[in-house]
């Protein structure tokens, strides 16, 4: 009889309880969302410095175009092909998707811009004037 007890105290050692099984997914769990934050956060981060690196880049093609035509671009599509202008020497930019910000916005372009001649401006994440952080417009005046 005592090797019957013995293996029954046995069996209710082995196994988890659950209890302890939703600890463990509580933990997971935890940890998959501190994960997903970081990386989906870090995401928007970096789509804020490329669209500042987009911007900067449109402003030297505005430049040029400038420099070309002796005037500003109507919009930022003058750079892709020609409207028209004599003097065009573009196209500055490859292709149209190169005028879109990493959300897949159109970048625009505000002549005069508040300071200076020209203005680029994203509306950020939410593509919404205004807005913080991730959301807020970048302006390359």
């Amino acid at each position: 009889m005592r090797v019957m007890h013995r293996g029954l105290a046995a069996r209710r050692q082995s196994g988890f309880s659950l209890m302890e099984i939703l600890i463990v997914v509580g933990i997971i769990a935890a940890i998959m969302a501190f994960a997903a934050s970081q990386i989906f956060g870090g995401r928007d981060q970096a789509n804020v410095r490329l669209a500042e690196t987009q911007l900067e880049t449109l402003a030297s093609k505005v430049e040029q175009y400038r420099m070309d035509t002796g005037q500003l671009p109507a919009s930022l599509e003058a750079l892709v092909s020609n409207p028209g202008v004599n003097g065009w020497l573009g196209p500055y930019v490859r292709k149209a998707e190169d005028l879109q910000d990493p959300w897949k916005r159109p970048i625009q372009i505000r002549t005069p811009g508040r300071n200076g001649e020209f203005e680029l401006v994203s509306f950020g994440s939410d593509g919404k004037p205004g807005g913080e952080s991730t959301a807020a417009d970048l302006v390359r005046p």
